[in-house]
């Protein structure tokens, strides 16, 4: 009797052994693993690629230059009116002689709650939300009534009367969709 519990300890120290032995090298390799996913993160971030169609005032497609595939990006931190609504084709339309044909980078951070790529677009340095709202084409996102990503550029457009700003008609696109 004695001797099998010396045994099954014995047995026990081991298999603890073993698994601790694995657990570290579980650890070490989870380790190894999470830093290439942020380094490739980061490279996945950040790309360049061309602009082929624009949808709307704040979605785009991009072909990314190292692939044949599309990419559909939601412009991240603005809303633009609907097509179907008051300026959506003028802000359309703006974004579309703004990027189209152009070569853009995308920093995209996650997709929408449609799959959509949400990320910042910029042309030559230029932020192209940020763009759209100082124009007057769309509206700095809210959420739960946060400030926006481009509410200051939203004040001065609209001091300065510029595009949707100017018009009565104009209303936020998460405002009409309720109606």
């Amino acid at each position: 009797m004695e001797a099998s519990c010396v045994f099954a300890a014995m047995t026990c120290e081991k298999a603890c052994n073993i698994l601790d032995n694995l657990h570290m090298r579980h650890f070490w390799l989870m380790g190894a693993l999470w830093c290439c996913l942020q380094a490739s993160w980061v490279w996945a971030n950040t790309w360049t690629g061309v602009v082929t169609h624009v949808s709307d005032g704040d979605t785009l497609w991009v072909v990314p230059e190292d692939k044949n595939k599309k990419v559909k990006v939601r412009i991240k931190g603005i809303d633009a009116p609907e097509l179907c609504q008051h300026w959506g084709e003028q802000s359309r339309e703006a974004l579309r002689s703004r990027v189209m044909g152009q070569v853009v980078q995308v920093h995209s951070s996650e997709l929408d709650a449609y799959g959509r790529t949400l990320g910042q677009v910029m042309l030559h340095q230029q932020d192209v939300g940020e763009w759209m709202v100082a124009q007057g084409y769309a509206w700095s996102y809210r959420f739960k009534e946060k400030e926006g990503m481009y509410d200051t550029q939203q004040r001065t457009a609209k001091s300065n009367g510029l595009g949707l700003y100017a018009d009565p008609k104009a209303v936020r696109p998460q405002w009409f969709r309720k109606q």
